[in-house]
């Protein structure tokens, strides 16, 4: 089972298929795979009490996602065809079918009629588990089927009442359709219609326990939110202590950091976590990924890798709008009584590597602009071009860069998310640079040589054009992060939980919100990217420094506090 979000999801394990498969096959939900929806398994499994903290829809739902999940259905029709193939081999060849299983309980239909058993004890009180001894006594069963005196109709009609008064609502009609499956395939000596109906009465066990463990989840929620920070000290403390978790590399990351980052940023804003965020800033930056991520975020793995894709899609953008300003301004300079066809020399202007894609925005657009031998676009009286007569308005301009940006979104969002997130840039950067294109003036000869240029700033970390919008990215986020650090750092866990995932992005005063960027990047730069993900990053780390403030990053504490720590273990 895993919840509906990709990044850090709670799972219930099942059994693995083996190769060759073991004999007898078994059913393909019992009481051991749904064994980690217990309520006792729940509160003790530190992966999921940590994402709770993150994931307001947090739920547990069938996996069938991937490899798993394939071999999951494998076993599952596995175990199907050969409850088929036995019935029909006791129904047609009972001589040859008593030689295989003589009366014992080694095949299917036994070991599913006690699993469904096992499941329905974990569903219903204590003071109904007599009925349910009676009515679905396995023995007894077996004996009446292997004398062709068993009743399938009355067990399913059983069932479904028992089901009815434990489940859900929803599930009726579900339950419904499982009575209709085993009482007419019964009724009609059709197998694969009593196959089906069994494996319905699978499933909906299946979903009523599943439906447990959610409501469960949902009420124990701010109780294991506010519990995190006790729970995940006791927890880690012990595997500190056993040698099985190594926090060595993690306290010298922080040392690093205290050398290169201390007094950068005032108490006032961060508190005592100013170095840690400024370093947890910069470990999530596209450049930083191939550095090794602390031992101390092992429960953040994903979401640290989910941070990181997000931040290289919005620094690419950017890059793209840039980009945009730059083959814009150029593409202005076209003379207004020609077509988008211009001279030869003036295309090989435009398209050599002399000219300079990655010059930076500026407040104030320049009135000329100079191609020389080194690429220069500073102002020159001797080769400078005189700007066309009209001139787009201002408004005008950042109406159409900001569509152009919405257009790049949609394009990246519609793009394959899977795989490494640089090689789905470098899959959709031509369409990027044909979008872009279209959004100026300049000829379409050009787009060789501008989706060249595009592609090597965006598939390079360390290239001049991605450098600089990082390091702008960076300048921009660690002012929004002060100000969700500051409002969040003296909240409850549950109250921290409840801002930081509400969507809910909170009007801040103006200084907090003056950058070092041009005024026009932001009328078309999406600064809910910026909010989003200091949102995120506030939370994860005011979290983080919680467990680990006194564990790894300060020693001397963890010294004064061990003593209290270790009588509570």
């Amino acid at each position: 089972m895993s919840n509906t979000a990709p990044e850090t999801s709670p799972k219930v394990s099942t059994t693995q298929l083996s190769a060759p498969q073991s004999w007898p096959v078994e059913p393909p939900v019992t009481r051991a795979t749904l064994s980690e929806l217990d309520v006792s398994k729940i509160i003790h499994n530190p992966k999921l009490r940590h994402d709770i903290n993150y994931d307001p829809e947090l739920h547990f739902r069938p996996n069938l996602d991937g490899e798993k999940g394939r071999k999951k259905q494998e076993k599952a029709n596995q175990f199907w065809r050969t409850l088929k193939k036995e019935l029909t081999e006791f129904i047609t060849d009972r001589p040859t079918f008593c030689a295989n299983h003589a009366e014992g309980d080694d095949w299917t239909l036994p070991l599913l009629l006690k699993a469904v058993k096992e499941i329905i004890q974990t569903l219903v009180p204590q003071r109904d588990r007599q009925f349910l001894e009676e009515g679905l006594n396995i023995e007894l069963l077996m004996q009446q089927f292997n004398k062709g005196v068993a009743d399938l109709e009355k067990l399913a009609l059983w069932l479904s009442q028992v089901l009815k008064s434990h489940c859900a609502p929803m599930r009726d009609d579900w339950v419904d359709t499982m009575y209709s499956q085993l009482s007419n395939g019964n009724r009609n000596m059709d197998l694969d219609e009593l196959v089906a109906g069994m494996r319905s009465l699978l499933s909906v066990l299946e979903a009523m326990k599943l439906d447990v463990a959610n409501h469960q989840i949902r009420c124990l929620r701010p109780v294991l939110i506010e519990d995190t920070t006790h729970f995940e000290q006791k927890f880690f403390f012990k595997k500190i202590e056993s040698g099985k978790v190594d926090i060595t590399l993690a306290k010298q990351w922080y040392r690093d950091a205290e050398r290169r980052f201390a007094g950068e940023h005032s108490t006032h804003t961060f508190g005592d976590m100013g170095v840690f965020f400024e370093a947890l800033s910069r470990l999530v930056l596209p450049s930083s990924g191939d550095k090794r991520t602390p031992s101390t975020f092992l429960f953040d793995e994903e979401r640290i890798s989910k941070l990181r894709a997000d931040i290289l899609d919005a620094i690419n953008l950017e890059v793209c709008m840039r980009m945009y300003e730059d083959l814009d301004r150029v593409a202005r300079y076209n003379p207004t009584n020609s077509s988008f066809v211009r001279p030869k020399a003036s295309m090989e202007s435009l398209s050599s590597e002399t000219f300079d894609f990655n010059t930076p925005p500026t407040s104030s657009r320049p009135s000329s602009l100079v191609f020389s031998s080194s690429g220069s676009t500073s102002s020159s009286p001797r080769s400078s071009f005189v700007l066309p007569s009209y001139v787009t308005p201002d408004h005008e301009s950042k109406a159409k860069a900001r569509n152009l940006h919405h257009s790049l979104v949609a394009l990246l969002q519609s793009s394959h998310s899977g795989g490494r997130p640089s090689l789905r840039w470098q899959a959709i950067a031509p369409s990027m640079a044909l979008q872009i294109l279209r959004y100026t003036s300049a000829p379409m000869e050009m787009l060789p040589a501008f989706e060249e240029k595009l592609a090597s700033s965006l598939f390079m970390t360390e290239s001049a054009a991605y450098q600089e919008a990082e390091r702008s990215f960076h300048n921009r986020l660690m002012s929004e992060l002060g100000n969700r650090v500051r409002e969040y750092k003296g909240l409850s866990g549950v109250a921290l939980f409840s801002v930081a995932t509400s969507g809910r992005v909170q009007n801040n005063t103006q200084q907090g919100r003056e950058r070092d960027v041009d005024a026009s990047m932001r009328e078309y730069y999406d600064e809910g990217s910026i909010e989003d993900v200091a949102t995120r990053l506030a939370h994860l780390g005011i979290l983080h420094w919680r467990v680990w403030g006194q564990l790894a990053y300060a020693p001397e504490l963890v010294q004064d506090s061990s003593e209290d720590v270790t009588m509570d273990l």
